[in-house]
């Protein structure tokens, strides 16, 4: 039996060009010389549809598009990803579903059993369960048919059970003879890797066979890495497609020899082309043409811009350098070496005519208190005005270039160096941002030398430096880490040898700075926990730690 693994980049909502897109992918493989070609979850709606779930309409053109589908899928089966209602008399009024379709129309329709809740997901707010696993018979093959969280249950059992059912086992015990995923998997760094291991090991415990079928493409937050694979009855790997792109991958399960493998990227060259992959979805599926963002000479905006270019084109990206009384030559010149090295337009707007007449607006009010951090920020909400009058004026989406390391603790300014469409990096401790620069110039000098190895600096006073404020960032990656993404607590975090001080401030304006993040611009998620859908913290609240 030939299958063909549909790998596809959806738009949320938008059901007409995604039927487009799963039509053509039917007759690709129906002329490549597959019995079944199998797609990704919800690939009808896009993942995740969230609150258009909540719309009968929705709800009702999803299904209609599904049959259009199923009439014109005629000498080739086909599962397709779609939302289902639920005909029960409780529970949630809709299913996550998909579709088995042979001879023009719907022969069999499973629905998703296990439906997280961690994290970025939030899938019990809409969906009812499935009571029981669905096999289907097709070409005189038992299938097993499960929805992406349904098969991530470590067979060892040796972490805590999520959920008291596993359908990979329950299917195992059914005696299938093969396990379709239709799966809608974020990417996480390293987390490919991760599935391989654990897709493997229980493949080779129930010896059975699996494919697994990823979207990709980015949606809001969320980047889908793709990289749909199979495996044997013995865990191995025996196909794979590539990675954060379309493909429409070819599995011959008895004949795994015809089979190809294509290589995956890992570590940060992943994280790279996910940054490059999310911003020109974001772009594309938001009606976006073109970027803006400041070039300040440091190192976030550099790599900001460097995977601007990259993922729209040199044109389509205009750098802004906004000099004040305390941006150093070198600053500026770091600026203008970057946006050379990038071939994109550059401009230099200097602020200080602006910065004194706000210093002079507000001398009456100010009158005998000393100078603090409202002057200082006073600089970054100049430069956060006159690079939204440029994207107001060319429709360009503003790009905000703060890493994760300084949103977690609150170093940036609301309205100021926070204000923008999109936060690229926002989901990269500032020592990945370092990685992430290396990687960029791996072949040849995009970002300049002497931004990568100057100490960073917000240049917001005279002689000001990161590491005024803040722990080397060394310190303060691993302390942010532990704390944010491992939710380890204050004294787990100090007998792994940190200094407790350090440790209760860091903490501190991770927890006071949260109302920062609730009005940041969305970012591009690429760690296991980031600032965004996935955390879910008070604002108000008072709970310490000690």
């Amino acid at each position: 039996m030939k299958l063909a693994l549909a790998q596809l980049n959806p738009t949320v909502g938008d059901i007409a060009a995604n039927s487009r897109l799963i039509l053509q992918s039917i007759g690709q493989a129906a002329e490549q010389g597959a019995d079944l070609v199998i797609f990704s979850e919800l690939v009808l709606t896009g993942y995740p549809p969230k609150d258009l779930l909540l719309k009968p309409r929705f709800i009702a053109d999803n299904q209609a598009a599904l049959q259009e589908i199923a009439a014109q899928c005629q000498s080739i089966g086909a599962l397709i990803g779609f939302v289902c209602e639920h005909t029960g008399p409780t529970g949630k009024q809709l299913h996550n579903a998909a579709a088995l379709i042979q001879n023009g129309r719907v022969v069999a329709t499973y629905y998703k059993q296990l439906l997280p809740t961690y994290d970025v997901f939030d899938e019990q707010r809409y969906f009812a369960p499935a009571k029981s696993q669905q096999v289907v018979e097709f070409m005189g093959r038992k299938i097993g048919l499960t929805i992406c969280e349904d098969i991530w249950q470590t067979p060892d059992q040796q972490t805590r059970r999520l959920y008291e059912i596993n359908p990979f086992e329950d299917l195992a015990r059914a005696g299938v003879d093969l396990i379709v995923n239709m799966s809608a998997s974020p990417f996480v760094i390293n987390k490919h890797a991760f599935r391989i291991d654990l897709f493997g090991r229980q493949c080779r415990q129930h010896r059975i066979p699996l494919v697994y079928v990823n979207q990709t493409g980015g949606n809001d937050d969320l980047i889908f890495d793709g990289a749909s694979c199979a495996f044997g009855r013995n865990g191995e790997l025996i196909a794979q497609a590539r990675d954060f792109e379309p493909d429409l991958l070819l599995v011959d399960i008895d004949r795994p020899e015809q089979n190809s493998i294509a290589s995956v990227k890992s570590d940060i060259a992943s994280v790279h082309d996910a940054l490059v992959l999310g911003l020109r979805d974001y772009l594309r599926k938001c009606g976006f043409r073109s970027v803006v963002l400041g070039l300040s000479g440091g190192i976030d905006s550099a790599v900001t811009a460097a995977i601007a270019v990259e993922a729209l084109g040199a044109d389509k990206v205009t750098g802004v350098a906004m000099p004040s009384r305390y941006s150093s030559d070198h600053s500026v010149n770091d600026a203008r070496d970057l946006a050379g090295n990038l071939g994109i337009p550059f401009h230099i707007i200097p602020i200080e005519t602006a910065h004194c007449a706000m210093e002079e607006t507000l001398t009456e009010i100010f009158t005998g208190l000393e100078s603090d951090i409202t002057e200082e920020n006073i600089q970054a909400r100049l430069r956060g005005n006159i690079l939204m009058a440029i994207s107001n004026k060319f429709g360009s989406l503003l790009l905000t270039t703060g890493n994760k390391s300084e949103l977690a603790v609150g170093y940036c300014t609301m309205y100021g160096d926070m204000a923008g469409g999109l936060a690229v990096i926002s989901d990269v401790p500032k020592i990945m941002v370092y990685r992430l620069a290396n990687y960029i110039n791996r072949e040849r000098e995009v970002i300049p030398i002497s931004t990568i190895s100057k100490p960073p600096s917000a240049e917001l006073k005279p002689g000001q430096v990161d590491q005024d404020s803040l722990p080397p960032y060394e310190i303060l990656d691993d302390i942010l880490e532990r704390y944010v993404e491992q939710e380890q607590s204050f004294q787990q975090i100090v007998d792994a040898g940190f200094e407790r001080d350090v440790v209760g401030r860091i903490i501190r304006l991770v927890d006071r700075n949260e109302y920062k993040r609730k009005q940041a611009a969305p970012g591009l998620k690429v760690t296991s926990r980031a600032f965004g859908t996935g955390r879910r913290m008070p604002i108000a609240q008072n709970y310490t730690q000690k």
